[in-house]
């Protein structure tokens, strides 16, 4: 999700040419820039953008990191409904107002400008949608929501409120997604009709203990909820359970209420490059299978296979999703000596039956051999 609408005239949204919330994604670059230039006058703190950073460990310690390299910055506000990890992060920043509801926040803090999302995916929605409401501008870490309506409903709303939103997906930076268009581009690999996609999430390259536990039953014993954290306030929307570390910190992304497994946590740095380079839409049907299903968490291994109709002078596509350790079938063309990686990448395949026989993953940093011989 990212818009941005001339009609934004609230505050301009950094000093210069920079004022663009997906520009706070490349903090250290803006700040760089600003320093090779030499003659930028000092900012006031009428031309800095108010944030409020709202979760401040794991994912959200790396964006305050980043993002508060860039002089446009002036933190107001920290939001963390574990007292530790507030206190922690407000050492930095001591004039910074510390919350533990973000609901508190965004109604307190008037001269906020723009809010940076950090948190458990099952808060995203309700978090971004109230910032939205008070025309803040609106920095959500992948993936944006947890449900399909959720993102249909964030997607109207940052419309109406004619800010600037950007979900963070730091796969969509890589090196390897710029490979993929210009290969697709410069057609050397042909019509791709048939895409393959992995990730070994939520296990260690197929193997345990994983990241987080999936498939798995709802623990039944009720330990004492740890005295820093506010657990009715980390439940947020979900319905209420007791609290349990089998759900915080991290391991929440194998559980429905709050999460989406391995295709939630990595399907959306692995198969957004293709629906880039395809210019693909809406699948045209799916089906799936799983190892064996629980009611509450996800399976531990999933495959799904969607198809995509054909989108003008590009054909049809059939997209296969493979997670948990599941991986398809090695494909003949690909090199003897390279190796199949088991955490994810895309081959895809050009026509029925023959493989590119290349990995074209996010994380590939360099062409393909034979693509650089051949000068493609």
């Amino acid at each position: 999700m990212q818009t941005e609408s001339p009609a934004i005239t609230r505050r301009r949204f950094l000093a210069d040419s920079t004022k663009t919330v997906s520009a706070l994604a490349l903090a250290p670059g803006l700040s760089a820039r600003a320093a090779a230039a030499g003659d930028r006058r000092p900012l006031s703190p009428n031309d800095k953008l108010n944030i409020a950073f709202i979760g401040v460990t794991g994912r959200g310690g790396d964006n305050i990191n980043d993002i508060t390299e860039a002089e446009e910055v002036n933190v107001v506000a920290l939001c963390d409904v574990n007292e530790t990890n507030l206190n922690g992060a407000g050492v930095r920043f001591p004039a910074a107002k510390r919350y533990r509801d973000y609901r508190k926040l965004l109604e307190s803090e008037k001269s906020l400008d723009a809010v940076v999302i950090s948190i458990p995916d099952h808060n995203h929605a309700p978090a971004s949608m109230m910032a939205l409401k008070l025309g803040k501008h609106v920095y959500c870490e992948k993936p944006l929501t947890r449900t399909v309506k959720e993102a249909r409903a964030l997607t109207l709303a940052s419309r109406e409120a004619k800010v600037a939103t950007q979900m963070g997906n730091q796969g969509m930076a890589f090196e390897g997604n710029r490979f993929i268009n210009e290969w697709l581009a410069d057609g050397c690999i042909g019509p791709v009709r048939e895409v393959y996609v992995w990730s070994d999430r939520p296990t260690h390259r197929g193997k345990l203990p994983g990241w987080w536990p999936q498939g798995i039953e709802r623990p039944t014993d009720t330990p004492p909820v740890p005295a820093t954290l506010d657990w009715d306030l980390w439940l947020g929307p979900a319905p209420l359970r007791p609290y349990h570390p089998a759900y915080v910190p991290f391991k929440w992304r194998g559980w429905w209420d709050f999460g989406s497994g391995g295709l939630g946590d990595m399907g959306i740095h692995n198969i957004v490059p293709v629906f880039s380079a395809l210019r693909l839409g809406a699948p045209s049907s799916l089906d799936a299978s799983s190892t064996p299903g629980f009611p509450e968490s996800v399976p531990l291994a999933n495959v799904v296979h969607f198809e995509f109709p054909a989108r003008g002078e590009l054909p049809a596509v059939k997209l296969h999703w493979y997670d948990g350790g599941i991986m398809p079938p090695r494909p003949e063309e690909l090199d003897d000596d390279r190796e199949f990686e088991t955490r994810g990448w895309n081959p895809l395949r050009r026509r029925q039956g023959q493989n590119a026989g290349r990995r074209l993953g996010w994380r590939e940093t360099t062409p393909h051999p034979r693509v650089a011989q051949q000068g493609l």
